[in-house]
């Protein structure tokens, strides 16, 4: 039978709308839409490119709890309320995916709340280095 396991990250929203940050199942690693909340504080920056620098930093340590580095992404998406937010991210998420080159979708829609200017998802591949 297939390994498939939960990782939490300690976020309140996992445990009031009953989800986990990521799934492994298997060699594939799910990583759940990530906003720029720093979870430990519950706190989220107005700066849009902060907020893209700690959803990478909050999806990074769900992938290394998953047992795999940004090198395993094989697809992302990038959700923003505001399509002209998304430029001004490029050097940011440039620095975490230039050399993995994921398939990728960027997609203008409303967050769950408006201090949210751009939320992060990802599916990883362990064996995909």
């Amino acid at each position: 039978m297939t390994e498939r396991r939960a990782i939490l990250s300690g976020s309140a929203f996992e445990e009031q709308i009953g989800y986990a940050r990521a799934v492994v199942h298997g060699d594939r690693v799910y990583v759940s839409g990530t906003t720029g909340f720093d979870y430990a504080a519950m706190t989220i920056s107005d700066d849009v490119v902060e907020q893209a620098a700690q959803c990478l930093r909050n999806i990074e340590a769900a992938l290394a709890e998953a047992g795999c580095t940004f090198a395993d992404v094989v697809r992302v998406r990038y959700l923003l309320p505001s399509r002209a937010d998304f430029e001004p991210c490029w050097p940011v998420l440039r620095k975490a995916f230039a050399d993995v080159r994921p398939a990728a979708t960027m997609l203008e829609c409303g967050l769950a709340d408006p201090r949210m200017k751009i939320e992060i998802e990802v599916d990883a591949l362990k064996a995909a280095r």
